[in-house]
């Protein structure tokens, strides 16, 4: 080839080169067709999961909302707060929560807020029912996962080897230069752990070797064990507290850890979780009771403002016919004034009626039903008027008893305490005292033939050479380990002793947090009660101050704008005695809440759900067999007492606890009321007719007692005071006085006022009819 020839062809691959640049080249296959449709480019495509959910009928069937734009609806739902907190618990499978939003400024205005959003913008911090059964049931950290590491583990193995390979012998009679071997192997064993970190083994091994040496006996031979061994921890790991408490440790397997997982700190999660699953259940009836309250608030404050509105029409028609007359008491000003006066409370009213909605909204959201299915809810319940009296020592004693975030906290103070006794256990030298028993047999057989020198091999059973019981080993010893300066182990004390200091740091500002809330509880309550009694002094003097004026404007002695003033301030006086009425109740409910109560005020009570038929199979099985089995008194090392017990939810007599399942309570016949005498709120039409439950998935459950917001009050013999029964520790005297209304001596037109019905109008648009105090 000539040197021309090769400029020119390096010429042009240098050019090929400089025209191609540095853009990447796709690789060149056979059967290459161009075809990539089956090929997904996107790799964060959204998509939608390939789930099959069973969507609720109450959201499948949800019909239009009403707005003023449609009011209609088929029937009028009348509820009763029993009614209301029992069909919560059976639909309560989610704890749902209102987030806070009827947290009332005092003011006119229903505090109805926004559409809740709680559950769809964090679903993992909203309690279930299936909580406690899961933490129960945790393969890590589940009370059963503790136990399940002191149960016995069986192990078993067989193994067959193959052996031929030269050996670096001289080839005679004793050795062969080949070597050629079966290996069988068997081996069988099991091991337990008990409460004291104590382990005993039962092993058993097998095997059959079948070689070429010619030194042996027999070319094949079986030889067989049996061997029982135990290893006591007589300090670090020992004991059953700490086996209790970190379960079982072994220092001498590599990377063993201070990791405390024992069953003692498993059912104390439990604890926790059920606590959280009681404080879950309390805000959800205190949801309910807030979301009823406001409901009827929210029915009052729409009839006050029609009563205005229809004021205010019937004077603007009595001014426009006069204006129209050309009466001279009548100008353009006032009729314009007077037109004014009713567009303005018809703006109010359209305000109040779709406040109404949300409110029926809200209460229907935390009852868990269709947010519309053509009833509207009513609430049949009147709130109490009566004076409600705590002594402040046994209100603080029992809140401080029975505050189920102070319980929660005092459990993860003894989670930490029972830690740091486990980690101190650990700064203790590992000594274990070991004890092993063999006992040996060999043989060309595995059975016998009937020969009986067991000290040979030739003819022998390995078996019998076993239970003969001619060759036994034993072995005794101590193993001891201790880590040089204990850095580890002094810095897991030191870590356990700072969170045990922040746990009880923060127990006690817990503790003043929670007497800090009940006094803000009472003295709201106190807040309430005299406002609300100022408040109903207002309402009859705005009433009266309406009809003075009003016959003082037809006689001609004042203007019309002092008029239609009186009209509004008496509309406002009504909405502002509601609204304080419905603060006064919501503040027991809230008193109840911070002193742990509101559960027992509410006839609420937990108990365990029922168990699966395996359960209870497995349970009495148990049963059974610690029943046949030894007892054993572990003695000095028996592990100290963590809990005191179970919880008393109800703390009054003649409010017995009932099982799961159990029919409903039946309440005393309903006392005839009379003027002046308060109503306990378990009377009523349905006192007592309703049982509701709910429960958790294996472990807990709700129930309603059927007796509604039972106080558990009896008569004092005076007949002025209710006192509440007391039976245990620090628990609470509630003093329910009668009922002190007004000052003033205008009982009998109060009453009067109450029995008055509302005009057709005002029943045509809400359906509401004004019920007696």
């Amino acid at each position: 080839m000539s040197r021309q020839f090769k400029i020119f062809c390096a010429a042009i691959v240098v050019a090929a080169q400089a025209l191609t640049g540095c853009s990447p080249t796709q690789h060149f296959y056979f059967l290459d067709d161009k075809e990539t449709q089956h090929y997904i480019s996107e790799a964060t495509k959204i998509e939608y999961p390939d789930v099959d959910n069973c969507t609720l009928a109450d959201v499948r069937d949800a019909q239009a909302p009403l707005t003023l734009d449609n009011m209609h609806y088929d029937s009028m739902w009348d509820l009763s707060l029993e009614e209301a907190v029992r069909y919560s618990l059976q639909n309560a499978k989610i704890m749902r929560t209102l987030g806070g939003r009827f947290a009332s400024t005092g003011g006119p205005t229903p505090q109805v807020g926004e559409a809740p959003d709680f559950l769809l913008t964090n679903p993992a911090a909203v309690q279930t029912v299936f909580d406690p059964g899961i933490v129960e049931s945790a393969p890590q950290g589940g009370v059963e996962a503790a136990l399940a590491e002191f149960d016995a583990q069986l192990t078993g193995s067989l193994d067959y080897q193959h052996n031929d390979h030269p050996q670096n012998v001289n080839a005679n009679l004793i050795n062969s230069q080949l070597f050629k071997q079966d290996l069988v192997t068997s081996q069988w064993g099991i091991q337990k752990r008990g409460a004291a970190g104590t382990v005993v083994s039962f092993n058993t091994t097998t095997v059959y070797n079948d070689n070429n040496q010619p030194s042996r006996q027999t070319a094949h031979d079986y030889t067989t064990n049996f061997e029982a061994a135990v290893r006591q921890p007589l300090l670090a790991g020992g004991g059953v507290q700490y086996n209790r408490i970190a379960g079982p440790f072994d220092p001498f397997v590599a990377g063993g850890t201070a990791a405390f997982d024992g069953v003692v700190l498993a059912r104390i999660n439990t604890d926790i979780s059920l606590a959280q699953f009681e404080a879950g259940v309390r805000n959800l009836v205190s949801d309910v009771e807030n979301a009823y309250w406001e409901l009827y608030f929210a029915y009052r404050d729409l009839e006050s403002r029609k009563k205005g509105r229809d004021s205010a029409l019937e004077t603007w028609r009595k001014v426009n016919a006069q204006f129209e007359a050309g009466l001279r008491e009548a100008d353009a000003q006032k009729e314009a004034q007077s037109r004014e006066q009713y567009f303005s409370f018809r703006a109010e009213v359209e305000t109040a009626l779709a406040n109404l909605y949300k409110a029926e909204n809200r209460l229907r959201y935390i009852m868990g039903l269709a947010a519309t299915d053509g009833r509207l809810i009513r609430p049949k319940d009147e709130p109490t008027t009566a004076k409600v009296s705590f002594d402040w020592n046994e209100l603080h004693c029992e809140g401080l008893v029975r505050s189920v975030e102070i319980r929660e906290q005092k459990w993860r103070v003894k989670q930490r305490e029972m830690e740091l006794i486990a980690a101190r256990n650990l700064l203790l030298p590992h000594l274990d005292l070991l004890a092993r028993y063999r006992r040996v047999g060999q043989g060309e057989m595995l059975f016998g033939d009937g020969n009986n020198n067991f000290n040979q091999v030739q003819g022998v059973g390995a078996l019998d050479s076993l239970a003969n019981g001619n060759f036994n080993e034993y072995e005794l010893g101590l193993q001891f380990t201790q880590t040089i300066g204990i850095r580890k182990e002094l810095a897991t004390v030191r870590n356990e002793q700072m969170l045990l200091a922040r746990e009880k740091a923060r127990l006690q500002d817990q503790e003043l947090e929670l007497s800090h809330a009940m006094s803000d509880a009472i003295r709201d309550l106190s807040t309430h009660f005299q406002v609300t009694q100022t408040q109903f002094n207002r309402r009859v003097a705005a009433e009266r101050q309406v009809e003075a004026v009003k016959a003082a404007y037809d006689a001609g002695t004042v203007t019309l704008d002092l008029l239609l003033e009186a009209q509004r301030n008496r509309a406002d006086a009504e909405t502002a005695y509601y609204r304080s009425l419905v603060d006064y109740n919501r503040g027991i409910a809230r008193v109840h809440f911070r002193k742990g109560s509101l559960l027992e005020y509410n006839g609420v009570y937990l108990a365990e759900g029922p168990w699966p038929a395996k359960a209870y199979f497995d349970a009495t099985k148990r049963a059974r067999e610690r029943d046949a089995a030894k007892y054993i008194d572990y003695g000095y090392t028996r592990p100290n007492v963590f809990s005191r017990g179970p919880v008393e939810q109800f703390q009054g007599e003649g409010m017995p606890l009932q099982a799961p399942g159990a029919g409903p309570t039946e309440a005393a016949p309903a006392e005839e009321i009379k003027p002046g005498k308060m109503q306990p709120d378990n009377q009523g039409p349905n006192a007592g007719k309703t049982t509701a439950r709910l429960r958790a998935s294996g472990n807990a459950s709700v129930q309603s007692t059927g007796n509604g917001r039972k106080r558990n009050v009896e008569k004092a013999d005076d007949g002025d005071e209710f006192k509440a029964n007391t039976a245990a520790m620090q628990r609470t005297t509630s003093v329910v006085r009668q009922a002190q209304h007004v000052e003033v001596a205008a009982d009998e037109q109060h009453e009067s006022d109450a029995d008055q019905p509302a005009p057709e109008t005002h029943r045509a648009a809400t359906g509401w009819t004004r019920a007696k105090h």
